[in-house]
């Protein structure tokens, strides 16, 4: 059984962590910390898991009785913490925020996507989880980069549900602001496109081009929709780009191509990522969704740790989608 601690407990992505082990056959919550919120029960902010959990949110960072932790901060906390806090070598990180999903000098963090690097992330004793932008564009972009085919600068427009901007209420998450209602922001300057870049060039080298994002928020809960343009071979058939793309994932847990247009829907409520591409003369339009909180989160979170801890990597994560 792997013990699990859960660090920053209140937010969006903690509740879901919750949820997902709550129902995982080889893990046991044995605390979940939030200091805004000790003494209080989880239910009296996770509402959804009534009737399934009686565990009390703690001050206490008992980490003799954990395997492995999972950081839920917002960006730039997780290395307050590190500096604060002395965590025992022999437990495992999962990071959540992006404090650590770029290489650098001392950095031994592997960037957690299973798709890019599952072998590395079994090894690995601290796991950065990759953003949740970032997850859905990669995962439409990574079988062209593996091939080479990647040139010149990829127009990439992407809508996310307002679960996205996190349990904090602001301006732009209020139900009257949001309902009915569409929106820009960051446009080619997210804070995901860095990471993306680097797995892209791990795959491709060569590739020296921008990846031109502009992000939406949404008027919806959660979910991610893609669609990525990119220069390819004008002479190329639209079956060689499916053929190329269901090579990649074959072996994929949770990533599928399929053949027609995708949906949202399609993998609401699970650990899922849908592909499917179309070809128009020299351009590819690329097209991919996952759930923001799951795939793009917490589901890829728990992902990685069965996969550190030798478990087959869909345990705790066999969920249906809410397509109806």
């Amino acid at each position: 059984m792997i013990r699990v601690g859960i660090i920053g407990g209140a937010g969006y992505t903690a509740g879901e962590l919750c949820r997902i082990l709550l129902n995982h056959p080889e893990a046991e919550i044995k605390f979940i910390n939030s200091s805004s919120n000790a003494g209080n029960k989880i239910t009296d902010v996770h509402e959804g898991l009534y009737g399934e959990t009686d565990l009390v949110f703690t001050d206490q960072l008992p980490f003799d009785e954990v395997d492995v932790i999972f950081f839920c901060f917002g960006h730039g906390k997780s290395v307050e913490f590190l500096q604060a806090h002395d965590v025992p070598s022999r437990v495992k990180i999962i990071d959540l925020a992006q404090d650590f999903r770029l290489a650098a000098p001392g950095n031994d963090y592997v960037y957690g996507l299973p798709e890019l690097d599952k072998a590395a992330i079994a090894g690995a004793r601290h796991v950065a989880n990759p953003g949740c932008f970032a997850t859905c564009i990669q995962l439409g972009l990574l079988p062209l980069a593996a091939h080479g085919l990647l040139s010149g600068d990829v127009s990439v427009n992407a809508i996310t549900g307002s679960t996205g901007a996190g349990v904090k209420p602001g301006a732009t998450t209020h139900f009257s602001w949001r309902n009915n209602n569409m929106s820009i922001y960051k446009a080619f300057n997210h804070q995901h496109v860095p990471e993306i870049c680097q797995s892209l060039r791990a795959l491709q080298p060569d590739f020296d081009g921008a990846i031109d994002f502009i992000p939406y928020r949404g008027d919806f809960a959660r979910g991610i929709f893609a669609t990525e343009v990119v220069r390819v071979d004008a002479s190329a058939d639209a079956g060689y780009f499916a053929r190329l793309y269901k090579e990649y994932y074959k072996d994929a847990a949770f990533t599928h191509y399929v053949d027609k247009a995708i949906d949202m829907k399609q993998v609401i409520n699970t650990n899922k990522a849908l592909v499917h591409v179309d070809k128009f003369g020299d351009k590819l339009l690329v097209t991919a969704t996952i759930d923001n909180l799951l795939k793009g989160a917490s589901g890829q979170a728990v992902q990685n740790m069965n996969l550190m801890f030798g478990l087959d990597e869909t345990v705790g994560l066999r969920l249906k989608p809410s397509a109806f």
